[in-house]
């Protein structure tokens, strides 16, 4: 589903942000992309939306390249769901007409079955009662819930989340990843820059650890956490895991 192929990215000429990195995700593949602070871990998942470019390799969704220039990088987008740490809702806008927005102007949906299907989605994530209110009457629990349904409402491929729980109180991190964990189990393809190691061994098929911009480890998770072949990952782990 998502082929990720020599990828290298510089901010300016003498920081280089990806190096050389190459994996992929199969189509119902969970896959969870950890590693420290300023690894590249968001930088990479931001390549495969486009949101970010890069200058060598290349990525490619369902077989479609996005640094093709003839690549309708909008159409593309609108299949691929993205939720990002700090929600991005519009503020203005009420729970309902957030899910309903982009259905109505990207995908073309009439504004009953938009209203619908963004219905059915909040009733998923348990804030069909919210429907009405706007963002800033939402937890942030419950604001990320609603990022997950919206993402949901254009019907995508596939999934990327951004470390979607970095920004939350701790109470409230369970209950959006309960909502991943039933997303992993339906067998959605999902690619998940996360510090979480729980949901990473709960639902993650394979762990990508990066390090200084690059993929130091892309291993079964079974294999990572019981063994993980670089120093670095070991380190990494001894430390999140000791607590």
């Amino acid at each position: 589903m998502i082929e990720i192929s020599h990828v290298s990215k510089w901010y300016t000429p003498i920081f280089q942000a990806l190096k050389d990195c190459t994996t992929s995700v199969a189509k119902g593949e969970v896959v969870v992309v950890c590693g420290p602070s300023g690894s590249g871990k968001s930088t990479l998942i931001k390549c495969v939306n486009a949101l970010e470019p890069f200058q060598e390799g290349s990525i490619s969704i369902d077989g479609i390249q996005i640094n093709d220039r003839k690549t309708n990088l909008p159409k593309l987008r609108a299949r691929v769901g993205m939720v990002f740490q700090h929600f991005e809702l519009f503020p203005h806008l009420r729970i309902i007409d957030n899910l309903c927005l982009a259905q109505e102007k990207v995908l073309g949906r009439k504004h009953d079955e938009a209203v619908g299907k963004a219905m059915k989605l909040l009733e998923r994530v348990g804030l069909k009662d919210h429907a009405q209110k706007f963002p800033a009457e939402l937890s942030g629990g419950q604001q990320q819930r609603v990022a997950i349904a919206r993402a949901l409402a254009m019907d995508p491929i596939a999934m990327l989340f951004d470390e979607p729980t970095s920004a939350l109180d701790p109470e409230m991190i369970s209950e959006v990843l309960d909502v991943m964990v039933d997303l992993a189990r339906e067998g959605m393809t999902m690619m998940v820059v996360t510090h979480e190691m729980g949901f990473a061994r709960k639902v993650a098929h394979r762990v990508i650890f990066m390090d200084k911009g690059e993929i130091v480890e892309d291993a079964p998770k079974q294999d990572f956490f019981g063994k993980p072949r670089s120093d670095r990952a070991q380190k990494f782990l001894s430390k999140i895991l000791s607590h």
